[in-house]
């Protein structure tokens, strides 16, 4: 079990780290990517989840699952809950690493930026209306998504055996991408409570010259909707023989 939690460690690392370290680069002031906008941002999202996910089974880690709402999803499905609490530790202590590298990264600009609001937005996620009912169904309709379409591509009955080896994280990256094209616009589309709240918390810690609070208030929206959605969609997998 430690060699995989050090692999969804390393794996979630990589993910928070591409995947905020694409909207710093979108959002912050002085970046030769400053204004890029909502594509770049879902498409580098997209590629965070191929090489997190590679990262992690390179470093230990076959279930490459760098999400808490994907391991509880599989919980749901199959019945086995022993990797859900140590993967939950490994991800969100990824999360928190991936940010502050994403600080390191970034660090002359984020005194360049005067706008709380974007350097908040380069760790968590907020929504564009909030309203905590829409928010959370957001939520957890992204993350069912999320979770129906990952079982999906590995689904025997889609190709014997599974997808070609080496193939897999490419979908799942696909997937990610279409769900921030399509999907992600409400909320920003967390689908993941460690890469919300480990970055979420990390903001709080570092200095960052002008900043906002860290959205507690709205915290429990990006933990709690993701966690839902994929425990219906572990279900319906479950009960739909998927």
């Amino acid at each position: 079990m430690g060699e995989k939690c050090f692999g969804e460690f390393i794996g979630t690392a990589v993910l928070v780290l591409l995947g905020d370290g694409v909207v710093a680069n979108v959002l912050l002031k002085k970046s030769k990517a400053e204004g890029a906008g909502w594509l770049t941002i879902a498409t580098g999202w997209g590629f965070a989840v191929v090489f997190g996910a590679f990262a992690a089974i390179a470093c230990g880690s076959p279930d490459a699952a760098l999400n808490p709402a994907v391991t509880f999803g599989i919980a749901i499905e199959t019945g086995d809950y022993s990797k859900f609490l140590p993967f939950l530790a490994a991800q969100m202590l990824g999360a928190m690493l991936g940010a502050f590298l994403v600080w390191l990264h970034f660090l002359p600009h984020w005194r360049e930026t005067e706008d709380p609001g974007a350097k908040l937005g380069c760790f968590s996620t907020m929504p564009a209306i909030r309203s905590f009912g829409a928010n959370l169904l957001s939520e957890i309709i992204g993350t069912f998504v999320l979770l129906l379409g990952v079982a999906v591509i590995f689904s025997k009955k889609v190709a014997v055996g599974g997808p070609v080896a080496g193939l897999g994280p490419y979908l799942v990256g696909v997937l990610v991408w279409a769900i921030g094209v399509s999907l992600g616009g409400t909320t920003g589309y967390a689908i993941n409570p460690a890469r919300d709240l480990g970055p979420r918390i990390v903001h709080s810690l570092l200095p960052l010259g002008k900043k906002m609070g860290s959205g507690w208030s709205y915290a429990v929206v990006p933990v709690i909707g993701p966690l839902v959605g994929a425990g219906l969609a572990g279900l319906f997998v479950r009960l739909a023989h998927i």
